[in-house]
């Protein structure tokens, strides 16, 4: 993987020797493919990148096993990148410990961090955010999972649906309506521990780049008040804080998704026979390869102007919602690309680049829909106006 871009103003010192020493361990432990038993694969991974040291990245406090005071962006997004590029399930891996527990990170209390977050950032933990439901996925507001203030506890019933780590979370994030104000300003979030009575899993969900997914159900699930995260009424805020956080981080993983789709292509092209030469000799291969480097390129400076700009303490909506845009969009052409230049083998299960084009499709999705993007950016810009 050329690191060309680790030379570009956005980063310090420490994100080039962390990106280094990342792609190494990489190159050792993780070996492409998934396993037939995704779920302990999952675990598996957690496991190493805690033991590695990799999950202290995504957790905020050092008094609670982070690396640093705040979630740094950058490093985010330099170690999703470096994993996508080698192993789609550990860059799921490490993606869903951050996102599932960052709004411990950023609201919990002293309690709540001191038992929950030592033990994500040491793989000992699994975490999940469970936001989505049936009927409220892009528009989050409409969200019906309820929670009622029964005394010394809150009762949810409802559904979540396309929960990752659903079915081997140790613990989820749960956000509930409970009705303080209409809307999503209704809403609050809680900590609900895996195995609590009243909440199952309804169903597991086989997707088409296999990682964990359930949808949940609450029944009369008795939570403790101590679990509640944050302040009542304020779980909309802080999901959209959470998610402005990562959703940089899933523009990284495009990148690192592009970035192995263009190296198993210029592979390709070198070796590949055709006509009397190379398939790389044709004009035809070298625009292709070069239209893939740029669209690479140009998604990368968007989404570390955005990593960049989030750390020095700037809101970042509209930069982050142009950074997934253009990554996750741009990798889906970047491989799908990569699959023409394969030919037929590109298209057999098990290769590098069938894997790839199946592992980009959900990003497109997850964590603000493309379409929803184009709205925020939109919708920003004709507030200037």
């Amino acid at each position: 993987m050329r690191r060309d871009h680790l030379d570009w103003p956005f980063f310090e010192p420490r994100h080039r020797e962390l990106a280094e020493l990342l792609g190494a361990w990489c190159a050792e432990h993780l070996h492409t493919g998934h396993g037939s038993d995704v779920d302990a694969q999952c675990r598996g991974l957690v496991g190493q990148l805690g033991s590695a040291g990799w999950l202290r990245h995504a957790v905020a406090g050092t008094a609670h096993g982070g690396a640093g005071e705040a979630i740094d962006t950058r490093a985010i997004c330099l170690l999703r990148e470096t994993l996508a590029f080698h192993h789609g399930l550990a860059d799921f891996a490490f993606a869903m410990q951050g996102l599932g527990s960052g709004a411990i990170s950023l609201a919990g209390t002293p309690a709540q961090r001191e038992r929950y977050l030592p033990k994500v950032a040491a793989g000992a933990a699994i975490a999940a955010f469970a936001l989505s439901e049936p009927q409220a996925g892009s528009d989050v507001a409409a969200l019906q999972c309820a929670a009622r203030d029964d005394g010394d506890a809150w009762v949810l019933d409802g559904e979540k649906t396309w929960i990752s780590n659903g079915g081997i979370a140790d613990f989820y994030v749960v956000f509930a309506r409970t009705g303080e104000q209409p809307g999503s300003r209704g809403i609050s979030a809680f900590i609900v521990d895996a195995g609590t009575p009243g909440f199952e899993i309804a169903e597991r969900i086989d997707v088409i780049a296999p990682h964990p997914l359930a949808r949940l159900r609450f029944s009369g699930c008795r939570v403790p008040r101590a679990q509640q995260l944050g302040a009542p009424g304020e779980g909309f805020k802080l999901a959209m804080r959470t998610l402005d956080i990562f959703r940089t981080s899933v523009a990284a993983a495009a990148l690192g998704f592009a970035r192995r789709a263009l190296h198993e292509g210029l592979q390709r092209a070198r070796a590949r026979p055709m006509f009397g030469q190379r398939l790389a000799d044709f004009q035809l291969t070298q625009a292709k390869l070069a239209q893939m480097a740029t669209t690479i390129d140009s998604a990368a400076l968007l989404t570390y102007r955005a990593a960049w700009q989030r750390d020095q303490g700037r809101t970042v909506t509209r930069e982050a919602a142009m950074a997934k845009l253009a990554a996750t969009e741009g990798a889906q052409q970047v491989i799908d690309a990569a699959v023409q230049l394969w030919g037929g083998a590109g298209v057999v299960h098990g290769n590098v680049v069938e894997s790839l084009y199946r592992e980009i499709r959900a990003l497109r999705i997850y964590e603000g829909a493309t379409e929803v993007q184009q709205l925020i950016i939109g919708r920003d810009l004709l507030k200037e106006t």
